[in-house]
This record gives C-alpha cells, structure tokens and sequence, in this order.
C-alpha cells in the first residue's frame, strides 16, 4: 500500500508552507567517540571529563568541579606555603666563627667531645643547619598534604550536598513532569524564589502545560462533538435503508442496492468507532484500576466465537490468573482486535491461541495465531492505521477497516505497557503485551 505524502508538500520540504530549507551540512555530523574499556564500549565524558569510563551525571559534574576546584586551591596554597617557608628559613642561617687558629671543643649528644678549629665548626654547623632545615620542610610538608586529603575529602563530600542543594530545583521540575506524563495534566510546578534560571525554567515548564492542557480539553471536546455528528447521520442512514429493505414491495434490483448501501453504511460505522476509540486511547490513562486479564480474554472469546466458527478457525485458551492496572473497557478492546485480527488473517483449519499468564510487574497477554508468512520487515508497519502486509486484499470489508492493530497499540500505551510482533515460522503472528500491574 502506498501512503499519501505528508502535510506541507513533498518530502523535505517544511510543512506550512514553501519556507526556505536550511542549507545541508558541509560536513557530517561528527559520530560519538566510542572507546573500548574491558571489554565494553562506552561513551566517554565531555570536556574536562573526557578521561571517564562512564559518562557522569550532572550533580557528579558539580561535585566534582567544586571539589576539583577546592583542591586545585590547596594544591596552589601549598605550594606557595612550601616556597615561603624555605625562603623565611633562609633567614635563619647560622653565623660563621673565627677562633684565630685555637681550637673549640665541641661535645656531642653522646658525651663525646671534638676538638675543631674554626673551619670545621662552621661547616659542622652549617651541615647541622641544613639538615635540621630539609626535616622540618619534610615534616610541613608531609602534614600538609595529609590535611589538604583530609579538607579534599570533606570539599567533595560538601560540593556532592551543595550540588544536591541547586539541583533540588530541577528534582522538583523533573518529578512534576512525570506526574504529568502519567496522568495529570493539571499539575503545575509553581516554583518559589527569586527571578534567576531555575525559575524562568520553571515558568516556561507551566506555561507549556497551560497549553497542552487547552489543547488535550479542545480535543475531547472535538471527539465528543464529532461522535455525535458522525453518528447519528450514519444511524439516520442505517434505519433508512432497514426501513427501505423490510418493504415486501421493493424490487429485486432495489434489494440488492440497499444490501449494497447498507454494507457500505455499517463499514462508514466502523470507520468511525474505530477513529474514535482511537482518538480516545491516544491519551494516558487518568484513573486506573485492578483488572483481570484472564476475565477480559474470556469476555473477548465469547465475542469472537461466532465469527472463528464461521471461518473454520479453532480457538485455544490458557488463562491463567494475571492483573494489570488500567482500564477495563480498553484491555478487552485490545484483546478483541487482536483476536479479530487473528481469525480474520488466518486460513480455513487454522487455530488462534490466547493466554494470560501473570509476569513480574504486571500480566502478560499473548495471542498467536497460524496464517500466511508475515515477512519481518513487514512488522514496523502493521501497527500504522491503514496499513496492511503487502498481498492482502484490500476491496474485502469482512477483514476490518486497518485500524484495529493501530487501537491496540495505542491502548498498549495509554497503559505503559510494551507490545511486540513477532512472525511464526509455519506462517501468522505471535502477539505479545504487558501491562504493569497496579
């Protein structure tokens, strides 16, 4: 199937209209430096921080600029201690003597006594001098660099709070972002303080929420307007024809016409229901509740018998005790449209298959179904609306109007949940959807 172009022209161009497109790169976009650390490939860190094997999160990056900084600081201050100290003691070099050729006696820490003339007392002293000097620069210099580990230990541990301290900020932002992303869009941040970053951040954030919350109550508003203005004519039309079919008087042509329209009608219907629910399920859920995924499948059994029977397809069962958190009313929508789908796509003999298990951190809906080779490039798109796998026929109505995968997805994540497709080998699909539990 093809699809149509997109709005705005032709691929490439900007939609809204014939806007200049922005010249192309002279030169391509420089790949991620990837290096190799035991085995693993990993993303170094930028900048200063390039030598990382792991790339640090912000709070690590202030902690480690504060306390990089305060040691760089010390590292200075040393130094410059360590210089002016050697120079102070310079100061404090011993005066030569001269005894005019007699002799001193000098006694050691021993007891011992040596007789020296001038020279070798000077040199004894000054020999004395400097070693007393070097031992005492030795022993600063050892005690400051164990106090500079020491203030380094306590600058990184101080920067690591501090840092937590100017994040909190954007903890905040960051926690009501996900309440909004899960459910409510009326919250807003609200951010207290002065006019700095933080709180212009903060006032973009809740405007932007101000928006989105107008336009998702605009399109409520549409959907509900539009299910009433697209249905009661499609009603008016149905009751019509019925009206038109249950004369005995009408000619033969006349019946075969109005079976005509009214096939027509009932598929305009389900076109409808299907846009719709799938309007309705785009949105994240508000309110969830405790469902059972083995009552939901049972209820969609039952309404699929009928037509399985119909088109000689067995359906198979394993229901086993599983509960997600959601909405009641979508869960068995999705587990109908992928039965539906399921028989509909198959072969006269062939089987579908449901079963409910409970997985950890929520259940676990599988559907698998025999049927033609589904090719797996084919499965990136079978979940777009409209969309069906190359070679299926098109001008049949009996198979769905090419949203039901579509809803499936969209209820899929309305919930959070995951769903993947993946092809049998003797041919059809395997169905697989979580859904966390409450």
């Amino acid at each position: 199937m093809t699809t149509p172009p997109p709005v705005g022209g032709p691929s490439g161009a900007p939609a809204g209209g014939p806007r200049a497109v922005p010249p192309r790169p002279a030169h391509p976009p420089r790949p991620p430096r990837l290096q190799q650390h035991r085995g693993e490939t990993y993303v170094p860190g930028d900048g200063m921080l390039a030598w990382l094997p792991f790339r640090p999160t912000i709070r690590m990056r202030l902690t480690l600029l504060y306390g990089g900084m305060f040691l760089m600081a010390g590292v200075v201050l040393l130094l410059l201690m360590y210089v002016f100290f050697q120079d102070a003691v310079s100061y404090l070099a011993p005066r030569t003597f001269n005894f005019n050729g007699d002799f001193v006696r000098v006694v050691g820490p021993n007891g011992t006594s040596v007789d020296m003339d001038s020279r070798q007392f000077n040199d004894a002293q000054t020999a004395y001098y400097l070693a007393r000097s070097d031992s005492a620069l030795n022993t600063l210099l050892r005690k400051s660099l164990t106090m500079l580990v020491c203030l380094a230990i306590i600058a990184f541990a101080a920067g690591y709070a501090l840092a937590g301290r100017v994040l909190r900020p954007l903890g905040r932002i960051t926690r009501t972002a996900r309440d909004v992303a899960s459910s409510d869009l009326h919250r807003r941040i609200e951010l207290d303080g002065p006019d700095d970053e933080l709180k212009e951040l903060a006032d973009t954030f809740d405007g932007m929420l101000d928006r989105l919350d107008r336009s998702f109550d605009s399109q409520r508003r549409f959907v509900a307007n539009a299910s009433h203005e697209l249905r009661t004519p499609l009603a008016i039309n149905r009751t019509l024809l019925e009206v038109q079919l249950s004369d005995p008087g009408a000619s033969q042509d006349l019946q075969q016409l109005g079976k005509t329209l009214l096939a027509t009608n009932e598929r305009s219907e389900q076109l409808v229901e299907g846009l719709l629910l799938l309007a309705r399920s785009e949105n994240e859920l508000t309110e969830r509740r405790p469902v059972e995924l083995s009552e939901v499948a049972t209820r969609a059994l039952e309404q699929t018998r009928a037509e399985a029977d119909k088109r000689e397809v067995e359906l198979r069962s394993k229901l086993d005790p599983a509960v997600a958190a959601g909405n009641g009313v979508l869960l068995e929508r999705l587990a109908l449209n992928l039965l539906q789908n399921a028989v509909r796509y198959n072969t006269p003999g062939g089987w579908v298959e449901l079963a409910t298990t409970a997985v950890p951190g929520g259940g676990e809906l599988v559907v698998s179904n025999t049927g033609p080779v589904v090719p797996g490039y084919e499965l990136e798109h079978i979940f777009e609306p409209f969309r069906r796998i190359k070679g299926a026929d098109r001008t049949r109505s009996d198979k769905g109007v090419g949203l039901g995968l579509s809803i499936v997805r969209s209820v899929v994540r309305a919930h959070g949940g995951t769903i993947e497709a993946t092809p049998r080998a003797g041919g059809g699909l395997t169905m697989r959807v979580r859904i966390p539990s409450p």
